[in-house]
């Protein structure tokens, strides 16, 4: 018989201990609850009214099937493509989203991990960390705008983010401050002073690790947005900063070009759920556009994310870059992403339960989870490449498209429209 080697005292502790590797967001979602105050957690998972949107973002994935193959797999896949001018290593980008009070690195932590893996950073207005801070990572950083303000204010805002190097505009447009969640909304303060940390320090003392982290790096989050501060001047608070946004006049498809002119290079309008809004980016001269429902947090009951994209793709695909946002947990729903049209998926949550968990190294976790996923799909459908992928390699119910904003001669067999012409 064989003798077995003897373990070192180090191999037989525990391995969790020494290395807080996940298997999965559901995983590393789990984890981040355990760490976070209640409140943070709450503001993570969001939504609006009912939740039906942020539900269906994730349950229209299961709708989907895959069609494998038994022999002819390929012994190595290629996962690399191209959107708005960057070469990304798998077809993933990490979304814009607002203050990441979940981690004292916040983006920067993100933007680490973007680098690290081979992908493209989206920064949000409503980031806690500058512009500057997170191009300075190496990360390709696409910078996002709501429209707030007058133009003179946006101009300056464009002005920043050119100046420190990023390389790319994402304009994101749909919102219509949905209020009421019926779980009810978290307490946000308005900034943290003395007497916020002592209303919240119940909650914040149950969880002393997270605020353990915050301590060491110099104290709490301080709940403002550097990248709207103007020059000279100091970062407004996140409500001021929403004040702002809810009170600027929204904007016309003139507006939207006239952000793209100013911008002058690679540029995404964020939120497009109809084929008619997809052709007038087109006409507005867009590089990209994300098929989105702001993740569930906007007008509750727009369909899910991925129901929007084959009709969408379908229209101007072959015009401009498609990318999806929603619902993204596994690589397997990337692909599927993919396969329907999209050059790429965008991700939220899925990074924030990630860094919450984490830092730097559990949003590298997570997109490696999402690399090892996308990889196992294409082994098993027999594809080389993402670029490869097609309606063939899925099963589809013949219901399960959302054609929005074409007319009735337009929409898909079985697919579900509103009739509408383009504008």
């Amino acid at each position: 018989m064989t003798k077995l080697p003897r373990l070192s005292r180090a191999a037989l502790q525990n391995p969790w201990k020494q290395n807080p590797w996940f298997e999965s967001v559901a995983v590393a979602q789990a984890r981040a609850k355990k760490r976070l105050p209640a409140p943070v957690y709450a503001a993570l998972v969001a939504g609006s009214e009912r939740g039906q949107t942020i539900d269906d973002n994730e349950r229209a994935f299961t709708d989907i099937g895959f069609a494998p193959h038994v022999v002819g797999q390929h012994a190595s896949r290629t996962l690399s493509t191209t959107v708005m001018g960057q070469s990304l290593s798998l077809p993933v980008m990490i979304s814009p989203t607002g203050v990441q009070a979940v981690h004292p690195d916040g983006e920067v932590a993100v933007a680490r991990a973007a680098a690290a893996r081979g992908t493209v950073m989206g920064l949000s207005n409503f980031a806690s960390r500058s512009v500057e801070d997170v191009v300075a990572t190496g990360a390709p950083t696409l910078f996002q705008m709501y429209w707030t303000g007058n133009r003179d204010v946006m101009v300056q805002r464009m002005e920043r983010a050119r100046a420190a190097g990023a390389v790319g505009l994402i304009a994101t447009l749909d919102w219509s401050f949905s209020m009421g969640r019926d779980w009810g909304s978290p307490e946000i303060p308005e900034r943290v002073d003395l007497r916020t940390m002592l209303r919240f320090a119940p909650k914040v003392i149950s969880r002393p690790r997270w605020l353990r982290d915050f301590a060491m790096a110099g104290g709490l989050p301080d709940l403002t947005a550097p990248n709207l501060a103007a020059p000279g001047g100091d970062a407004p608070t996140f409500f001021e900063a929403y004040y702002e946004w809810m009170t600027t006049p929204p904007p016309t498809w003139s507006d939207v070009e006239w952000m793209r002119e100013q911008w002058g290079g690679p540029f995404m309008l964020k939120g497009v759920c109809r084929v008619d809004d997809a052709l007038r980016a087109v006409d507005a001269g867009a590089t990209a556009i994300s098929v989105s429902n702001h993740g569930g947090n906007n007008l509750d009951g727009t369909p899910a994310a991925v129901r929007m994209v084959k009709p969408i793709a379908d229209a101007v695909g072959d015009q401009i870059d498609v990318v999806m946002d929603g619902g993204v947990r596994r690589g397997s729903d990337v692909v599927k992403a993919v396969a329907l049209g999209a050059k790429a998926v965008m991700i939220g949550r899925a990074y924030l339960w990630g860094l919450a968990a984490n830092g730097q190294a559990g949003v590298e976790n997570v997109l490696d989870v999402l690399q090892g996923g996308i990889d196992s799909a294409l082994r098993g459908l027999g594809v080389g490449s993402v670029q490869e992928l097609g309606l063939e390699h899925l099963l589809v119910p013949e219901s399960f498209h959302r054609a929005l904003g074409v007319s009735d001669s337009m929409a898909p067999a079985g697919g579900a429209g509103v009739p509408s012409t383009r504008p």
